[in-house]
């Protein structure tokens, strides 16, 4: 599993999936930092197989008119502070390892895991 975590996610975020032996970037290891567009975090993420993790709704809107990216995971938990954040996917890590064996697209937050088919 590979991810590449989106601006509105902290950097944590990405470094606790590099904690759990899943090779992470955050949009801050790109040369443009938290200004890279979302064209180009697709582009890259589609290229190097990862999985965008972002609370922005346009990859979704994206994926579905475009099939891209390829694995998509929305964090839709609203304001969350990190600590939170963090224990969320702590909790559900290997679920959400399992569902993106068979899916491309799964959606995040307190309450459920959903996939989006």
């Amino acid at each position: 599993m590979r991810v590449l975590v989106d601006a509105h996610l902290p950097k944590r975020l990405s470094e606790f999936f590099s904690a759990h032996d899943i090779e992470s970037k955050h949009t801050l290891d790109l040369p443009e930092m938290n200004a890279t567009l979302d064209p180009e975090i697709i582009r890259i993420a589609d290229e190097e197989s990862r999985i965008v993790i972002s609370k922005d709704s346009d990859f979704l809107d994206n994926y579905i008119l475009d099939g891209s990216p390829r694995k998509l995971l929305i964090v839709s938990t609203g304001n969350i502070n990190n600590q939170n954040l963090i224990r969320l996917f702590e909790k559900n890590l290997d679920t959400l390892k399992l569902l993106f064996e068979e899916n491309s697209v799964i959606e995040i937050n307190e309450e459920e895991i959903h996939v989006h088919y």
